[in-house]
């Protein structure tokens, strides 16, 4: 065993405490996580589930020195808790209300590291965010209980913005795990009985896999606002990175639910001599369902055009893609 964790949602549903009362126990109890042989535990303490810091800066200040990392957690709601929204069937002003509210993962991010940078300024402790990903409204006819929701095209752009914004921050966010794998929530997989479908999400962390174990890179994009007057969002979200052999990729997501978008692609320093990408596109309400498995899915990008050391490409409407420059 290598990582664990001292409780869960503390706050709430783990034991309703006080940040004061959770950080003596975590405190008390971590002291018996002992090490055995060359195994050597990562310990975990919760961290806060809400934009209120109070959560942070009490357990940083009094058990910082005994964890390795704090958790936060966040999950996309369109509405409210009592009324979540449907999964499949939502309005243009839904799918940006999601968006916008999955890019509110950034505001948080910012203010709890700044909390944490002031009791731990040289990034000992790390950051985990071990529930992430959009909740709705079970799928009618299924057990409320088991929490199934269907996935469609707006859950991956959830998805991209997520990671890239994971990405940015990774000097202090080194795991992030979605909720959940199969069945649940923003699942990656679907099952029913020994049939299975790969969702939209699925794909989009197939086209994220080049940033694991890679280095950031700093990036720039030009975007516009884009949505309704209630809720507005970048147009393009994008991150970076060099793997080990010196090749960079890039992940961008247009997430514009009807507009086509325009880029044009800069590498600083160096000229690009090819550039060659995959691609997930599709209507905002697309997915895929033992019927039709493949209705939403990776295809090679075509249209990209290298000259004069720069690239030009049109990303469509709704669409998440992974650059390899070369």
């Amino acid at each position: 065993m290598k990582y664990f964790c001292v409780g869960n949602e503390s706050w709430g549903c783990g034991g309703n405490m006080r940040p004061e009362y959770y950080a003596d126990l975590y405190r008390h109890y971590q002291t018996f996580l002992r090490n055995y042989g060359d195994n050597k535990l990562y310990k975990i303490a919760v961290g806060p589930g809400t934009p209120d810091t109070h959560w942070t800066d009490v357990v940083m200040r009094e058990a910082g020195k005994y964890m390795n990392a704090l958790t936060l957690h966040y999950y996309t709601v369109p509405h409210d808790w009592q009324h979540k929204g449907s999964a499949t069937e939502f309005t243009e002003e839904e799918y940006y209300l999601t968006l916008r509210k999955a890019a509110y993962m950034d505001d948080l991010i910012v203010s709890h590291t700044h909390v944490m940078d002031r009791y731990d300024p040289e990034h000992k402790v790390d950051l985990i965010v071990d529930e992430w990903g959009t909740w709705f409204d079970v799928e009618p006819g299924t057990n409320p209980g088991f929490l199934y929701q269907q996935s469609t095209m707006r859950d991956a752009m959830v998805a991209a913005i997520t990671l890239n914004i994971f990405n940015h921050h990774s000097d202090r966010v080194v795991m992030a795990n979605i909720a959940q794998l199969a069945n649940v929530l923003q699942a990656v997989i679907l099952t029913e009985g020994d049939k299975m479908v790969l969702t939209p999400t699925y794909h989009v962390f197939d086209l994220f896999k080049s940033h694991q174990d890679a280095t950031l890179l700093g990036s720039f994009t030009e975007t516009k606002e884009i949505g309704t007057e209630e809720d507005k969002v970048a147009n393009l979200s994008v991150s970076a990175s060099e793997d080990k052999d010196g090749v960079v990729h890039v992940t961008v997501a247009n997430v514009s639910a009807t507009e086509s978008c325009p880029v044009e692609l800069n590498l600083l320093g160096q000229d690009l001599t090819s550039v060659t990408g995959r691609i997930l596109t599709g209507a905002m309400d697309a997915y895929n369902d033992f019927d039709t498995p493949n209705q939403v899915h990776i295809q090679p990008m075509e249209g990209i055009v290298v000259e004069n050391g720069e690239a030009k490409f049109t990303l469509p409407a709704c669409s998440v893609a992974e650059l390899t420059l070369g």
